[in-house]
């Protein structure tokens, strides 16, 4: 019986830390970064001390909830160098990472974010941006990447890509998807208008608010006028 109590804390611990990651990992998915800790133990059905004696930080709970999205950005960018058409690879990368951050706005956050604390997450985000680096520097050689394209390009990328907010991730896929086509259309060399992804319809409206229509300016116009109707009655 005292022989089995090490193992059995063992599973206890590595439970509550499975607990925790998934509870992280869903706020940080539709809340972004700021959600307190103590709604992440919450969540998780922990204490607050448990949750901290597991992850001291947001930081390092932030970096370890990211580490699948890390890696897939990884395996994006490889399969985008090993392309032999750089333009192909690069319209590869932008397409697969801007679905990959709209799928998930705390990671977004994560990627762009500058604390020291998440060495994962930095390492990360410098083997993409060096990666995309070499691609666009290739695809610029080939006569396919507009001249003037910088790195920057890319982040402000996801900076756009972060502000799309649709009425479920199916939708907010769809339009990072047009988004990505119409970016990728402006860093052509020689752009070849080809479609762009279908159109998710109202991605700018806020997550359960339907858009209402214009009111009417008070003193504007009248209605009938506008529509070339003649003076209604009593006016002359």
């Amino acid at each position: 019986m005292t022989d089995r109590l090490p193992h059995t804390l063992r599973s206890d611990a590595l439970d509550n830390r499975g607990r925790i990651l998934d509870a992280a990992r869903a706020l940080f998915s539709t809340d972004g970064l700021d959600v307190p800790m103590r709604e992440v133990a919450r969540r998780a059905g922990v204490g607050p001390a448990t949750l901290y004696r597991r992850f001291p930080t947001k930081q390092t709970l932030v970096a370890e909830a990211f580490a699948d999205q890390l890696n897939a950005c990884r395996a994006i960018v490889d399969e985008g160098c090993a392309d032999p058409d750089p333009w192909r690879g690069l319209c590869l990368v932008i397409e697969r990472i801007c679905e990959l951050h709209a799928r998930d706005r705390g990671f977004t956050e994560a990627f762009l974010s500058t604390y020291p604390e998440m060495k994962d997450v930095a390492a990360g985000r410098e083997y993409t941006l060096k990666a995309v680096a070499v691609l666009a520097q290739r695809a610029k050689e080939a006569g396919q990447l507009r001249s003037d394209f910088v790195l920057d390009d890319l982040i402000l990328i996801l900076m756009a890509n972060k502000g799309i907010h649709a009425t479920s991730t199916a939708n907010q896929v769809k339009a990072s998807r047009r988004f990505a086509g119409l970016a990728i259309r402006a860093f052509e060399a020689c752009p070849q208008h080809a479609p762009l992804p279908p159109a998710a319809g109202p991605a700018s409206a806020a997550p359960g608010r339907p858009s209402r229509a214009p009111r009417a300016v008070r003193g504007g116009p009248d209605p009938g006028a506008a529509r070339g109707a003649g003076p209604g009655p009593g006016r002359r």
